[in-house]
């Protein structure tokens, strides 16, 4: 289920060549700690797997893809390189960084099997909102939300065999920290994570529409840890959705809502905006009402560490956070909760900007993603403290016109005293 995996086997079969894939392991990316290393390893040994089924070698080549793959490309005599897609800033310098590099005779391709709709083809321009990229995605779903041709074992082998990988090694390698520890609920691969989407039709699709917001509720589809990783494709869930459409057509309506139409917004504006990380990405408007409102006297102020311990005097926003320390998974409703009490309780919207991404990105098994910087579901840091898909709301103290949220509107929403005893400290 990999547009970018079937067009160089496409290519690869044409030329009557072998066909090779190559994973470049970098020791360390952005705030990734062991738990999403090995989330993704573990998923990655299960790929190795089944393209030894299918004749085709795989390799895990440890570095920077700079660094290591115009070497092997040389080495194996390759004849043309395929890669996925990313709009965040350091993938694309990787990108740009094996450009360079590469024999001048090698061709390169980029194939966006990210997203259902690719990212430069969904809009030429950063989006202002859903309502602006929504009509745009929808009429071009016929064209692209298609079933995936079948991946066919390889007829041509390669010269040599692929070297065995030593997992192990790779494990050594990493220079990450290993005091944030693998989660027990989410089990890595495509085989499970197509096990989730399964479970997901057949226990909570009913009920997504109507209990997405209430995070007692299980009611929704659990899927971003294996979407993040590409261990499931987005187009696959999506079709198996819609499968059930005739059923539960407002749940499967709103699921192509928010795994569509806002996570590819989140992709376009992360894509087109180089400050997607950064105050300086925000909306004049966002960026001018923060900063009349950035001296405002705050009613509690949190260091990074009280922050990072749930130990503020808000127990639902201290049972969010402990819930995504220990689970690698906030709900997505608390998301923009959370968020925005950071701003509230920080010295500045850059420092509490700052504070989200970093806590979103070591504890989040699907952090370090276009979904965690600017997209209302799930909220992200960016649009959550600036309001980047935001209207003006009426003024208020720190937050200015940014849109304001506090504990009685979420218990007036769901039972927050029951999810703080689920997920609050334990005695």
């Amino acid at each position: 289920d990999n547009w970018a995996f079937l067009y160089a086997q496409r290519l690869a079969l044409k030329q009557e060549l072998p066909l090779h894939v190559c994973f470049c392991l970098v020791p360390k990316f952005l705030e990734a700690t062991i738990r999403h290393y090995s989330f993704m390893l573990k998923g990655l040994q299960e790929v190795a797997e089944e393209c030894a089924e299918l004749n085709i070698s795989f390799h895990l080549l440890l570095g920077y893809a700079k660094d290591v793959l115009p070497t092997f490309v040389e080495e194996h005599g390759v004849g043309g390189l395929v890669t996925d897609f990313s709009p965040l800033r350091l993938p694309r310098q990787w990108v740009e960084d094996v450009r360079e590099r590469l024999p001048e005779d090698v061709p390169f391709a980029q194939v966006d099997a990210h997203n259902i709709v690719p990212c430069w083809v969904a809009s030429p321009k950063q989006e202002y909102s859903a309502r602006t990229i929504r009509g745009k995605i929808h009429a071009q779903l016929p064209e692209f939300l298609t079933e995936f041709p079948p991946v066919v074992r390889h007829p041509h082998s390669p010269s040599c065999p692929a070297k065995p990988i030593a997992w192990e090694a790779s494990y050594s390698s990493l220079q990450v920290d290993h005091t944030v520890k693998e989660v027990e609920w989410a089990t890595p691969g495509t085989a499970a994570g197509l096990a989730v989407l399964k479970s997901f039709i057949a226990e909570r699709l009913k009920s997504f529409s109507s209990h997405r917001n209430d995070p007692n509720k299980a009611a929704l589809s659990n899927l971003s840890p294996w979407l993040h990783f590409g261990q499931v494709s987005t187009q696959r869930a999506i079709l198996e959705v819609q499968k059930h459409r005739r059923m539960y057509k407002e749940s499967v309506d709103a699921f192509v809502e928010e795994a569509v139409v806002r996570r590819e917004l989140a992709e376009n504006f992360c894509y087109y905006n180089d400050n997607y990380d950064s105050v300086q990405g925000a909306y004049d408007w966002a960026q001018t009402t923060l900063k009349l409102h950035a001296k405002d006297k705050r009613p509690y102020l949190y260091s990074l560490q009280e922050l990072e311990q749930g130990t503020t005097h808000d127990p639902l926003w201290n049972a969010a956070q402990l819930q995504m320390v220990r689970e690698g998974k906030m709900h997505g409703f608390l998301r923009m909760y959370w968020a925005k009490k950071i701003l509230e309780w920080t010295h500045s919207p850059e420092e509490a900007l700052q504070f989200a991404i970093y806590l979103n990105d070591r504890y989040e098994l699907d952090g370090r993603d276009p979904n965690g910087y600017g997209v209302p579901v799930p909220a992200g840091c960016l649009w959550s403290i600036c309001g980047i898909h935001d209207q003006g709301w009426a003024e208020r103290a720190v937050f200015g016109k940014i849109r304001y949220m506090n504990y009685a509107g979420c218990r007036r929403k769901f039972d927050v005293e029951q999810f703080e005893r689920r997920y609050g400290p334990t005695p």
